[in-house]
């Protein structure tokens, strides 16, 4: 089959191509810049940005299904470099799917579409737990509208499903752990709150194998068509073990200080403020979003994903960090 996956030069991207081709699919990916690794797999990439609705049609010429992959992340910038990003972007991907007669779309999304302050969300899933009315962050908001768009345009031509995979991780991420790794051993990593709390992680094979179970499965009138659904590894642990356990397995020093979350979110407010007054290079150490999905329980039932599509991870925790440690020696 011919399909186009968009931001394919990224961490789950990447997985996705490869996953992809060793399926025997056509794969092209739709990216920003130029990937070796790509190269190296037989992937025919189209450099262009998601903003540009005519590049984007003319991307998915051809093409069969659409794995919609590429999203601007993080926890700080202007609201409008997420909205054509996130928004405008996936708007242009079903404007494509339409001219083009695609028929399958699989939409990354997040968790973070669901974040509510301080709410815990424990075992909940795609069908129970509500979207979030308070969304501080752009990432978290311009998403939120994403998936909604993307799931309303669910029919009988164009067959789609959301994927929610929560905080992905392994051997080849370069934006999640080096920037933990980073921090614990400057000394500026903390917990916030008591580091009790029980959140979801995604080994990057489970996260990619999520969305190739979607796609097996979807087609008008499916189960899974016009769903969301979160992903995890599907076992919770506490915020510390979680952090402690990555630190370890990539040779960085472990953390046990910790900061009350009223200070976390009171620091973020002002981070907030002076990264908007003065022109402060990079993203702010912490913000009112960061501070509260720290502190916060954050895990999912994966039963309806298993139900619906036959989701089940097959890369445990314990198995991932060892894959994880074997990596960052031999790096």
């Amino acid at each position: 089959m011919r399909v186009l996956v968009t931001g394919g030069g990224g961490f789950l991207g990447q997985a996705l191509c490869r996953g992809l081709v060793a399926r025997g699919h056509e794969v092209t990916s739709f990216n920003r810049g130029h990937y070796p690794a790509l190269e190296a797999l037989g992937v025919r990439q189209l450099r262009g940005d998601l903003a540009d609705r005519d590049a984007v049609v003319a991307a998915a010429a051809g093409i069969e299904a659409i794995f919609h992959n590429a999203a601007k992340a993080g926890a700080w910038g202007s609201y409008e470099r997420y909205h054509q990003a996130n928004v405008v972007g996936t708007q242009n991907v079903l404007a494509a799917c339409r001219a083009q007669g695609v028929g399958r779309l699989i939409h990354t999304s997040t968790p973070s579409v669901t974040h509510r302050a301080t709410h815990p969300v424990e075992g909940g899933t795609g069908d129970t737990v509500p979207y979030g009315d308070d969304l501080k962050a752009p990432y978290a908001h311009t998403k939120k509208l994403a998936e909604q768009a993307v799931l309303a345009a669910n029919d009988a031509a164009l067959a789609t499903v959301a994927l929610r995979p929560r905080l992905i991780w392994g051997p080849g991420d370069n934006q999640l752990l080096p920037r933990l790794v980073e921090r614990a051993r400057s000394g500026r990593l903390r917990l916030v709150g008591n580091g009790e709390n029980r959140i979801d992680t995604t080994y990057i094979d489970n996260a990619a194998q999520a969305h190739f179970d979607a796609f097996a499965h979807l087609a008008p009138g499916a189960a899974c068509a016009g769903r969301a659904y979160f992903i995890s590894n599907g076992e919770p642990k506490t915020l510390r073990e979680t952090l402690n356990s990555l630190l370890r397995a990539a040779g960085a020093p472990e953390i046990e200080e910790t900061l009350p979350f009223g200070v976390a979110y009171a620091a973020g407010a002002v981070c907030e403020a002076l990264w908007t007054l003065l022109p402060l290079r990079g993203d702010p150490p912490m913000t009112r979003f960061l501070a509260e999905q720290l502190s916060t329980a954050h895990w999912y039932d994966m039963a309806p994903a298993t139900r619906d599509f036959g989701y089940v991870p097959q890369v445990s925790f314990a198995e991932g960090l060892e894959r994880l440690a074997a990596a960052s020696r031999s790096a």
